[in-house]
């Protein structure tokens, strides 16, 4: 990719590792029933191949309760620091556009990561969410750039690809979590990159 200057990421399953999140939501949401949290956990990959969000269908399958999200289970990727740091050297701009609760900006910090991006729109201070492209504007506007010299990291197609593209930003998908096993149903889902884990980044950028 040529004349990018600003690199932006979501956070779940692009940064941030949420794996244990939704293993103890698998157990919590079947918590005192004859279902086992194997028996869940393939249900949601089923419901997550359809390219729908296998958690919320998967409770609703089976008549459970969804359970809380525990945020002090997320944790960055191993190589995650590693990476924003060598993108910056590089002298690339780094940013974050992500569907989060209130307080994102306090989560990467006490990761150490916060000092690593200029920009942070989160969707519970910004009063609107992905894939509305109203975030990605408010997030070119807030770095001067224009979209061709922009990118969007990001695992999910509707979410991340699919609005970013919409705009005229570049895009990379990133095949993490239960997002990689969503399908490319049209060309407006498909990123001009795929990658399986950040480290990958460096060899485009």
């Amino acid at each position: 990719m040529t004349n990018i200057k600003w690199i932006f990421f979501d956070i779940g399953s692009t940064l941030i590792d949420e794996s244990k999140c939704y293993q103890l939501r698998y157990r919590e949401a079947v918590a005192g029933t004859a279902i086992s949290p194997d028996d869940f956990e393939k249900k949601v990959i089923e419901f997550s191949k359809q390219n729908l969000k296998g958690d919320h269908e998967a409770v609703k399958y089976y008549g459970l309760k969804l359970p809380p999200w525990h945020k002090e289970a997320e944790k960055p990727y191993d190589n995650t620091e590693f990476v924003l740091k060598q993108l910056c050297q590089k002298g690339y701009r780094l940013g974050v556009i992500a569907n989060q609760s209130p307080g994102t900006k306090d989560r990467l910090a006490n990761w150490g990561l916060l000092k690593y991006f200029d920009i942070v729109l989160a969707s519970a201070e910004e009063g609107v969410s992905k894939p509305d492209i109203e975030i990605f504007d408010r997030a070119l506007n807030a770095a001067n750039c224009l979209p061709i010299n922009a990118v969007m990291v990001g695992d999910r197609l509707d979410n991340d690809i699919a609005p970013a593209k919409k705009i005229g930003m570049k895009t990379v998908r990133i095949k993490q979590g239960l997002n990689e096993l969503a399908s490319v149903t049209d060309e407006n889902e498909q990123a001009d990159n795929e990658i399986d884990n950040l480290s990958e980044l460096l060899n485009i950028f």
